[in-house]
């Protein structure tokens, strides 16, 4: 008896000897492994923040946005930041095309521990999350939040986009340019920051006579506002309204025959808005950041990726035209790496501070900052829509006076 308990006693010792040894060698293969483990998937990953409508009346914009980003994503999955490789990860709030329920998203995003966020598209729901990232130290890169309110008093808030008094000056020497346009009816969404901004910077710009309206949220019926454009002997329209009224006001022209030109802002350059007008005689000019054919590299690539997804293509409105809000998400995307590779950490705080003197050439041209973190931006690019075709073309590329 006394020989089996010293034999088990040493059974017992054997044992807890090899599981002190078998736990040992664990912790070596751990500390063993590539710089960049630490994710049950073996990498280092870095979120940055997407604050995009995918949901209301600027949805469909938002979705094209995001394609940029997500087409960027795909492309080029990983960043090296202070030597160390990561994986990007794309974490996604939705607010929803409503100023209102933009700062829940925001905070989503900050809740997320999130290194920047990329959007939005919306000047709206830009100044109404933009207070959100700035008490959180977060930065934000606006992508097409043209309203000089997105970045006034908000240090966190920068942008690769021009803005809206340059925007509005363009599109006012445009009708005068093109048209010898006297008298211009001006019409946008009551209480819109977006469009009532531009509507007063083109008529700023504009030296000639003004007719402006505003109609209420969810209008359904312009047929009054544009009557009223033929009655008062308008040499064009600007309407720098959301893709869903803007289809809405081209199937109406389209119907009327209506002869005065359209002029838009970049919020008209979408597929949905040369699907309205597809057939017809209704004329269309818009002012926007990109136009396809200038980088065909990415042209190419990004219409490859558009034919094997399904619902990218979907999101893209159901081919693949190239929105130049596309094009400004894709740059949006690696302005962002740059942003952390500059840092040399994934910290908010040091993405911060690299942010004011980067640099990048990128599709849509050369992008740098402002003292107040507005894009250095001095071309517009005027498309006009081939309704035969159901395509863009381009008109002229023009500056602001």
């Amino acid at each position: 008896m006394k020989q089996f308990f010293a034999m088990l006693l040493a059974l017992v010792m054997a044992l807890s000897l090899a599981a002190c040894g078998g736990s040992g060698g664990s912790e070596g293969s751990g500390g063993s492994q590539p710089s960049g483990g630490g994710s049950s998937g073996g990498d280092k990953v870095v979120k940055i923040g997407v604050f995009e409508p995918a949901t209301g009346d600027s949805g469909a914009g938002g979705k094209q946005e995001m394609l940029g980003m997500q087409y960027a994503n795909k492309e080029t999955p990983t960043v090296v930041i202070g030597g160390e490789t990561y994986t990007v990860e794309l974490v996604y709030a939705d607010n929803a095309s409503d100023a209102s329920k933009a700062p829940t998203a925001a905070s989503q995003l900050v809740s997320q521990d999130v290194s920047l966020v990329l959007g939005t598209y919306g000047s709206s729901s830009a100044i109404a999350g933009g207070p959100i990232f700035g008490e959180a130290g977060l930065a934000a890169i606006g992508v097409t939040c043209t309203n000089p309110g997105v970045t006034a008093g908000n240090d966190y808030y920068f942008r690769i986009c021009f803005l809206d008094p340059f925007q509005g000056t363009v599109l006012a020497n445009f009708a005068q340019e093109k048209f010898s346009a006297k008298k211009a009816y001006l019409l946008g969404e009551l209480g819109n920051d977006y469009d009532q901004g531009l509507l007063n910077y083109f008529e700023q710009a504009f030296d000639g006579d003004v007719v402006k309206d505003s109609f209420p949220t969810n209008t359904s019926d312009f047929s009054t506002y544009l009557n009223k454009a033929v009655a008062e002997g308008a040499d064009v329209i600007f309407c720098p309204v959301s893709i869903a009224y803007s289809t809405q006001i081209v199937k109406l022209a389209a119907s009327m025959n209506l002869e005065i030109p359209i002029l838009g802002s970049d919020t008209l350059d979408s597929n949905k808005v040369l699907e309205a007008a597809k057939g017809s005689n209704v004329q269309i000019y818009v002012s926007t950041f990109y136009q396809e054919g200038g980088a065909p590299d990415f042209d190419n690539g990004i219409k490859a990726w558009l034919a094997e997804d399904s619902t990218a293509m979907t999101n893209n409105g159901g081919n693949d035209t190239i929105a130049a809000v596309t094009a400004m998400g894709y740059d949006a995307y690696y302005v962002a790496l740059e942003a952390l590779k500059a840092a040399g950490s994934p910290d908010k705080a040091a993405v911060k501070a690299a942010l004011p003197s980067l640099t990048y050439t990128g599709v849509s041209g050369d992008i740098a900052f402002d003292e107040v973190g507005d894009a250095v931006r001095d071309t517009a690019y005027i498309k006009t829509a081939d309704n035969a075709a159901g395509a863009w073309t381009l008109e002229t590329v023009q500056t602001a006076k």
